[in-house]
């Protein structure tokens, strides 16, 4: 993207110390004076009113947040996309007309103002996956926005105000299992890391437009293992026929009768991650928008340091990256600074972002990223111009020695959350099977029509410990919209976690962002089935 960046009255560049330094107390004035202002919010069973999305506190807290004076600009455009993998023309949706939407670039206090034009046949919206933004603008439909209807546009706008690796996707249903997705990359001025190069990598598990839609997959695996056979039509070339392979505007809506087979993956376990490792069955997986056969290519010099800024934009997979026979130094983990470690690789969870160094070494480098528990590979490669290219066929099915991912690793001392008891503590049971296919939050499934129904309450200003219980046998990566927590007392910041079968995963944050929350699985087909819920701020009581 081009730099759109212009200026507006002069500030103080913002860098994350000086954000932490000056945020957390400017905005916790701004929003107990606010209180008193009036909402338009609706009574929550404990009689509170909800902080919703047009209220005045959400604006003071956009208020609150420091500025550079700069301003962003961009556009998406959502629409049909007819994309060329391994040789095979599929049928999706995409942004801008690209298997990864553009990556989009801002530094730290700029506001971001993005024109989304949708293109599609049905509703959109686009949700900033990590960034600590104004409620109005977070894209969750029905919640924070109505949807943006076939042939209408929106624009988004809101400051920018920690630095790291993001990106963005829309929230619609299954929309960002095609290619309706992309890495907002928010840049600090004063970076202490050093790098000679930069790679922005987003890895995909794909199938659309190949052996079906996502809706076709969903309503293959959410029969649940217990209908495995019943309703079978039988092959998985009659799922690429059903597709719409020779369509250019595949519908989200299209009905048939799929073959569960042909999408519900069998067998498919990790002892990292715990056990199953997936549901759902994908004949390709993408770095950056291609297949392993025609890898994308960074050059770069030997001996020079490449900043590799890792995304898992997947629906129903987890990668592990590295590169054979040698490390990777990882310093960010979902934007923010972790103590650094090596490791030989790092699990990317989807929706996890992962920051890390390496050294170039001469010739043809792999980055290897191996879905975690499932067959296949996606595979990208630096050159410094000498040597053969790596072929796909010739890398290893795994890769060893010290694994790890961010939920492991440890916060930087300068992001990390000062020692406080928590003001409320939330147990929240993951429920579900496969089974059955009734993944959900303590026994209930999301709906868009009633989101308030189990939410759980804040108020501006507590510190919230969220206890993420496992009762499934299935990991989830569980993301929570608008704040980043800590894991634990000391451990990474971050908005997306691994919680493994059975295990419980405690995480703590500032209730600094007031507004109407989504939290959910990852898993876009656990979403899609219901394991989502609300964190709702609410006013504090007058009584």
């Amino acid at each position: 993207m081009s730099d759109n960046r212009h200026k507006e009255p002069a500030i103080p560049p913002v860098t994350r110390r000086r954000f932490l330094g000056l945020s957390l107390a400017t905005a916790s004035a701004a929003l107990l004076a606010a209180c008193s202002n009036p909402s338009s919010g609706s009574p929550s069973p404990s009689g509170r009113t909800r902080i919703m999305p047009s209220d005045p506190l959400v604006q003071a807290a956009e208020d609150a947040r420091p500025a550079s004076g700069a301003t962003v600009s961009a556009s998406l455009a959502a629409g049909p996309f007819i994309a060329d993998l391994a040789g095979r023309r599929a049928a999706t949706w995409s942004y801008n007309g690209s298997l990864v939407g553009p990556t989009l670039r801002a530094r730290t206090g700029d506001a971001l103002a993005v024109r989304v034009d949708n293109g599609l046949p049905d509703p959109t919206t686009v949700h900033w996956h990590g960034v600590a933004l104004r409620n109005d603008m977070d894209g969750v439909p029905k919640l924070t926005q109505d949807p943006v209807p076939a042939g209408s546009a929106f624009d988004y706008r809101f400051k920018t105000p920690h630095p790291g690796t993001y990106f963005y996707h829309s929230h619609v249903e299954l929309q960002r299992d095609r290619a309706l997705y992309g890495a907002l990359i928010i840049e600090d001025p004063k970076d202490p890391v050093k790098a000679d190069r930069e790679w922005v990598i987003v890895l995909d598990d794909w199938l659309d437009g190949i052996t079906g839609t996502p809706e076709q997959a969903y309503a293959a695996v959410s029969a649940g293992m217990g209908n495995m056979g019943s309703g079978s039509t039988g092959s998985m070339g009659n799922m690429g026929s059903m597709g719409g392979m020779g369509s250019a505007s595949p519908s989200a809506t299209a009905s048939s009768t799929p073959d569960p087979g042909a999408f519900m993956l069998m067998g498919a376990t990790s002892d990292y991650l715990g056990g199953d490792a997936g549901d759902v069955r994908y004949p390709m997986h993408l770095f950056n928008g291609r297949t392993s056969d025609k890898p994308d290519s960074l050059t770069a010099t030997p001996g020079s340091t490449v900043r590799l800024r890792i995304v898992n934009a997947a629906g129903d997979t987890a990668y592990r990256v590295g590169i054979p026979g040698q490390k990777l130094t990882l310093t960010h983990t979902d934007g923010f600074p972790v103590v650094r470690e090596e490791a030989d690789a790092v699990v990317v969870g989807m929706g996890e972002r992962v920051d890390a160094l390496i050294t170039v070494r001469d010739g043809f480098t792999p980055v290897l990223a191996l879905p975690e528990g499932k067959k296949g590979l996606a595979m990208g490669q630096i050159s410094t111009g000498t040597g053969k290219p790596p072929v796909a066929a010739a890398q290893p099915s795994t890769l060893t020695g010290k694994v790890t991912d961010g939920s492991r690793l440890k916060a930087d001392p300068s992001v990390r959350l000062a020692q406080k008891k928590p003001d409320v503590v939330h147990r929240i049971p993951l429920t579900g099977s496969m089974m059955a296919y009734d993944w959900g939050i303590a026994g209930r499934q999301f709906s868009a029509s009633d989101p308030f129904a189990g939410a759980f309450e804040i108020s501006p200003g507590q510190r919230v410990q969220v206890d993420f219980v496992n009762e499934t046998t299935m990991w989830h990566p569980m993301h929570v919209h608008g704040h980043t927590f800590q894991v634990g007392t000391s451990g990474a910041r971050k908005d997306t976690v691994i919680v493994r079968p059975k295990e419980t995963m405690s995480v703590i944050f500032d209730a600094d962002n007031p507004g109407q929350w989504l939290f959910h699985c990852h898993n876009a087909y656990h979403a899609e089935k219901g394991m989502m819920g609300v964190i709702s701020y609410v006013k504090a009581s007058t009584s």
